[in-house]
């Protein structure tokens, strides 16, 4: 079928000012409360988090920090964050409603002036996108940042400072990971401490052992205490007491970072006042620099920087206006602040540190006179780490020890990376490295016969068989595939767990959680056992995300809530069938609970989703398994990446030190032939005489957002027979006029009208509540009273405190790709609005309709530039250490392997 052309030479209602810059503007989802006017003009908001894989341009003109994993942090266009406008990553999540240039973007949605075809599925021709039409002469470029619809002022100290003795759940969160860090490095010191004699035995050889040290010394005589005890009558043996899996971490339960003192905040307060900065930020600066915050500001004015959501003009402003004349570009402080802030900037786009050059260059940029000497500042003051990485030649072995001491005496010198980072992403990355090394290095442990592991190879065949295979002798294994190669890891668990294998799941969001579980129970049922040559069916595998997760939430959302509760916070059938998500594995709030050292008490992980690892929570994940355990990392490749810095599924990808399994389970179906496609760059039509996909064309965003409600609220459940509750929109940004804060507008006018009286929410509406940044978890509104809005978020009942509202929960009719992955939904519907042409990418197209597990719609404005980005946009490149790390771990195993072997020789 054909699309027709737009018609208008302009950008849309919801383009960008040609006087903004798009790339900048921001969110101000899940971050920290902030408001007012800093001087240079922008209005300084809390910072939202980086959710996806990265916006360009600068920082926040808003004031608002990168959803999309982050700005682009000016640190060049070759590894670093471009700090011209760029993308840091190709699978920009865009809005196009900043506030300071552009129009802002009425609350509900554009309806079409005349009313026009109904846009029903059934009138459908061909299923999928043509390539032949032009390119529109108006297409505008599309917003690559977040747009502020939250304004200015949001987080008033009343309501923050009254908040300050009760901890957030992302803080309880970050509290938890903190603490288990710290019992992971006790566990490293105590076993690399001395051990006394005899201190580790146990049982019959502990008992001998003091045998033999109460003869020597005396107290008894060799045959009293070498006599054989008289049998015992034999007794029952009493049941082991279960162990007991340690609870969720709770805010109460967290330790809580002590709150500013009053006299703290009221000097900072008088500080901003002075530097014409808002009052609103006295709160989070005095929580930012502790103790002395007023002293250490008014002598350093560019500590603002540090605070989400400033940017480097205005942190200058502030200055100026503290510090007069004495505030100069070559300031020492203000060179140290920018780098740090650039190298924020970067680990939001993705990156776990950048070349020094390209840092360099963004100083440069930054009106930084002396670029060099302000590196060399951040990295003497400890603010920043330095990395001279050696580059391997094509054909070279990997850097050693020994060959470093060579290049030494010959006098040759092996080329060199330089690198500067956070020492966060720094350590994390390297702990993730030598946790990996511990996995791959060491023997897994002995837990069933080899015979057992064979015969389970055995009856999986293909590579579901070769899964299990590697599994049995290796400690880390990489698994990829679509979705229908869901059901290998599945057979993969319930074969482990036959075997008496402690095996568990952990999926990256509760929908993956939920329809793994179904998986599971499928095959556990011979339904969905992975055959030679037999896939799943069309919406199976982790299709079930669909049906598990959202029909429980088409229910009432009380009753969904009593039952989370009383399953202990997930639903007992996941429970049952050992299946968590990463978050709650890693808090304690769901799976096997943790052994006497701290480690989790399993023996086999398989971790789903694993391209939505970043490095600080692979490095916790890797650090909390035992000894001895299994770790596989299933995914598919082909998604966006981490919210978070770092890239760990394709790093060790492409590193190959340990076995990869490629599924040759292909998905089925007309989806599964267009979303495989979409994988190697071809945007294919596709038969579908099922209607599973389907093209709308329109001619602007104003018939997008009608058309989409069309379809959702009538033409999908009419003609597919997928209720609106069980549909997903996705588009590729909030701003813009059809960005997602328009969608949901629309769609809760036509699904679920209300008046909004809990901040905009009312019972029943379909909710995005963002916890803690990256992470995104699908729900609906149960109510709200004065402990704030009570969510029913896949059956687990969540209460937002009042003050959160505003930063962590969105309405979820629409959402963007990067809040949708690690789910799926019966239907789908994407919206491709004109203006978002630019954010467009692979990634993220193959995201956006691997979403569908029944019917896709695609709401199609963008002409040409949809097969282009298929054919043309991959991902972004991010930079990281891992590899290199992960080549030096190789090559220092590799040696260690043959010095024993000549011992032995």
């Amino acid at each position: 079928m054909s699309t027709e052309p737009e018609t208008t030479q302009k950008a849309g209602p919801g383009s960008p000012d040609p006087e903004v810059d798009p790339a900048t503007a921001r969110d101000p989802q899940e971050g920290t409360p902030g408001g007012g006017r800093v001087p240079g003009d922008e209005t300084v908001t809390g910072g939202e988090a980086a959710e996806g894989a990265g916006t360009g341009g600068d920082a926040v003109p808003q004031g608002e920090a990168a959803e999309g994993a982050g700005t682009g942090s000016g640190a060049g266009s070759g590894a670093g964050a471009a700090d011209s406008g760029a993308e840091a990553d190709g699978s920009t999540e865009t809005d196009g409603s900043a506030e300071a240039g552009s129009g802002r973007v009425s609350g509900a949605g554009a309806q079409d002036s005349g009313e026009g075809s109904e846009a029903d599925v059934e009138s459908a021709g061909r299923g999928a996108p043509e390539a032949g039409a032009e390119d529109s002469a108006g297409d505008s470029g599309a917003d690559a940042g977040e747009g502020s619809d939250a304004g200015s002022g949001s987080g008033a100290d009343a309501g923050a400072e009254g908040a300050a003795g009760k901890m957030s759940e992302a803080e309880a969160e970050l509290a938890a990971q903190r603490a288990e860090r710290e019992r992971i490095e006790r566990r490293k010191a105590e076993k690399k401490g001395p051990i006394e004699s005899g201190a580790k035995l146990s049982g019959r050889a502990a008992d001998l052992l003091a045998a033999v040290r109460a003869v020597e010394s005396g107290e008894k005589p060799a045959a009293a205490v070498f006599t054989p005890p008289e049998p015992e009558p034999a007794q029952r043996r009493a049941a082991p007491e279960p162990v007991r899996r340690p609870g969720p971490v709770t805010a109460e339960a967290a330790a809580v970072p002590a709150a500013p003192a009053p006299e703290t905040v009221q000097a900072v307060r008088q500080v901003l006042a002075a530097g014409g900065a808002p009052e609103s930020l006295a709160l989070p600066v005095a929580t930012a620099l502790g103790e002395g915050a007023a002293d250490r500001l008014r002598a350093d004015p560019w500590q603002l920087l540090h605070i989400a959501g400033v940017r480097p003009e205005q942190a200058d402003g502030f200055a100026r206006a503290l510090l007069g004349a004495e505030s100069r570009p070559d300031d020492e402080r203000r060179g140290r602040a920018f780098t740090v802030w650039l190298l924020e900037q970067a680990a939001l786009a993705g990156h776990t540190s950048l070349e020094a050059p390209a840092l360099t260059a963004a100083l440069a940029q930054r009106g930084v006179p002396d670029a060099d000497a302000a590196l060399q500042s951040a990295l003497a003051e400890g603010e920043a780490l330095v990395f001279q990485d050696a580059l391997e030649e094509p054909g070279a072995p990997a850097p050693t020890p020994e060959a470093d001491g060579d290049e030494e005496e010959t006098g040759e010198e092996r080329p060199v990376r330089v690198l500067v980072g956070l020492e966060r992403y720094a350590l994390a990355e390297e702990s993730l490295a030598d946790g990996l090394a511990r996995l791959i290095n060491s023997a897994p442990g002995e837990h069933g016969p080899a015979e057992g592991w064979e015969e389970a190879a055995g009856a999986a065949r293909g590579s579901a068989g070769e899964l299990i295979r590697a599994v049995s002798g290796h400690g880390l294994v990489l698994h990829t595939g679509g979705e229908a190669a869901c059901a290998e890891p599945a057979r993969l668990l319930a074969g482990a767990r036959a075997l008496g294998l402690r095996a568990w799941a952990a999926a990256h969001s509760p929908l993956g959680r939920d329809g793994f579980t179904e998986l599971l129970r499928a095959t556990a049922a011979g339904e969905g056992a992975p055959d030679a040559g037999r896939a799943p069916q069309a919406g199976g595998g982790s299709a079930g995300h669909a049906q598990a997760g959202q029909a429980g939430q088409a229910g009432q959302a009380g009753q969904a809530g009593q039952a989370g509760q009383a399953g202990g916070g997930v639903s007992g059938g996941a429970q049952s069938h050992a299946v968590a998500t990463v978050a709650g594995l890693l808090s304690g709030a769901e799976g096997p609970g943790r052994d006497a050292d701290g480690a989790l008490d399993l023996d086999l992980l398989v971790v789903l989703d694993a391209p939505q690892l970043d490095v600080e929570t692979a490095a916790l994940l890797v650090e909390s398994l035992p000894d001895g355990a299994r770790l596989v990392l299933s995914g598919d490749p082909a998604v966006l990446w981490s919210a978070g810095p770092g890239r760990v599924f394709a790093d060790l990808l492409a590193a190959r030190v340990c076995p990869h399994i490629a599924s040759r389970l292909p998905d089925p179906g007309p989806l599964g032939e267009l979303v495989s496609g979409i994988g190697v760059g071809e945007l294919t039509q596709v038969a579908a005489p099922g209607k599973e996909v389907v093209i709308v064309p329109v001619r602007d965003a104003g018939e997008a957002v009608h058309r989409t409600v069309q379809l959702v609220a009538d033409s999908v459940p009419r003609a597919i027979g997928v209720p609106a509750e069980q549909t997903v929109v996705i588009t590729p940004g909030h701003g813009g006029a059809a960005g997602t804060r328009v969608l949901n507008a629309a769609l809760k006018e036509r699904l679920n009208p209300g008046p909004g009286r809990f901040g905009g929410f009312d019972p029943g509406d379909r909710i995005a509540y963002s916890p803690v940044p990256g992470r995104t978890l699908p729900g609906r509104v149960v109510t709200a009273d004065a402990e704030g809005l009570h969510l029913s978020c896949s059956g687990v009942r969540v209460v937002v405190p009042r003050e959160r509202v505003e930063a962590s929960v969105r309405h979820g009719w629409a959402l963007t790709a990067h809040q949708a992955v690690g789910g799926r939904w019966p239907a789908a519907v994407v919206v491709l609005p004109g203006d978002a042409a630019q954010a467009l990418s692979r990634p993220w197209v193959y995201t956006a309709f691997s979403r569908a597990g029944r019917h896709l719609s695609v709401v199609h404005g963008v002409e040409q530039a949809l097969p282009r980005a298929v054919a043309e946009v991959p991902a972004r490149e991010r930079t990281t250490r891992l590899p290199l790390l992960l080549a030096a771990q190789a090559a220092q195993a590799a040696q260690a392997a043959q010095s024993q072997e000549r011992a032995e020789a």
